[in-house]
């Protein structure tokens, strides 16, 4: 770990005592993500350390953890060094993935990363096509970053709620936890 600028073990550390408390905390506001069965494919737009796949590793779940390219420190080999799968992305682009691919996205701090770089929307939509109906998303962010985000999904027809952060109403960073509504078309009327 001491060879990632700004990562020493003790930065570790408490990365993996922050990620602990962080799913407890997303347990109790979505009871399902401890749920065996719930979730199989998951998706970490901003893995960082890898920590929230690594405080899931007693579920049945697979995590893809992403390394933003703009992300001010490449993360990717301790990643890998933890036996965890990554990959780089650039959000402002499409992801090669296939449709419906996930069943719960978790975006920590993503549009705060590319807010000025790309359109939430774009970044939105993206998610929307990788996301099976049914599928949960969450994001954690700045307040008023959130606030964007929430009228966008709502607009996606997402179910969508911001939550207090783990620590308490007085911080900035909120939480917004999402689901993606399954829908189909209208029947066709028969009017003659």
């Amino acid at each position: 770990m001491e060879t990632i600028k700004g990562v020493t073990p003790s930065t570790f550390i408490k990365d993996n005592q922050l990620w602990k408390k962080r799913i407890s905390y997303y347990k109790k506001v979505n009871s399902q993500l401890g749920k065996a069965g719930r979730y199989r494919n998951l998706l970490d737009m901003n893995a960082y350390l890898g920590g929230f796949a690594a405080s899931l590793v007693e579920y049945p779940v697979w995590v893809m953890n992403v390394v933003p390219v703009q992300a001010k420190v490449d993360t990717l080999g301790a990643i890998y060094e933890r036996g965890l799968i990554g990959t780089y992305h650039n959000w402002c682009e499409a992801m090669s993935t296939y449709p419906r691919t996930y069943d719960l996205i978790h975006a920590d701090s993503v549009f705060s990363l590319y807010n000025q770089r790309c359109e939430l929307e774009d970044i939105l939509l993206e998610m929307d096509r990788i996301l099976r109906p049914e599928g949960s998303v969450i994001i954690r962010d700045d307040v008023d970053i959130l606030v964007k985000v929430k009228s966008i999904v709502n607009g996606l027809n997402w179910e969508s709620q911001i939550v207090d952060h783990e620590d308490g109403p007085l911080k900035r960073e909120k939480l917004l936890f999402t689901v993606k509504n399954y829908w189909t078309a209208p029947k066709a009327s028969n009017s003659s």
